[in-house]
């Protein structure tokens, strides 16, 4: 079960990662956000850079999903993980 979680995972991921322009130009992946998420990503992480045989990196930072979101929006980031949906401005 654990492995097919993870396999789902890194399905979203690199569904995610082939929709964004500025990750394909680039071969660094800069992922940040929930800390309840980052065990995951961490992960998926790790056997994405495997499959892609060291071609590209991914970057994962533990900002919180306010803080990632943030950066998401400032173009810091190119994938923000997140416990919980997006709040109204002013709320994180």
């Amino acid at each position: 079960m654990k492995n097919k979680k993870l396999a789902v995972c890194a399905l979203i991921l690199a569904g995610m990662i082939g929709g964004a322009k500025n990750v394909l130009a680039g071969n660094v992946i800069k992922i940040d956000g929930s800390s309840t998420v980052y065990p995951i990503t961490e992960a998926v992480a790790e056997e994405f850079q495997t499959a892609k045989k060291g071609a590209m990196k991914a970057t994962v930072g533990i900002s919180g999903t306010g803080g990632g979101f943030k950066k998401f929006c400032r173009g810091d980031t190119d994938i923000s993980d997140a416990s919980r949906p997006i709040q109204k401005k002013g709320n994180g």
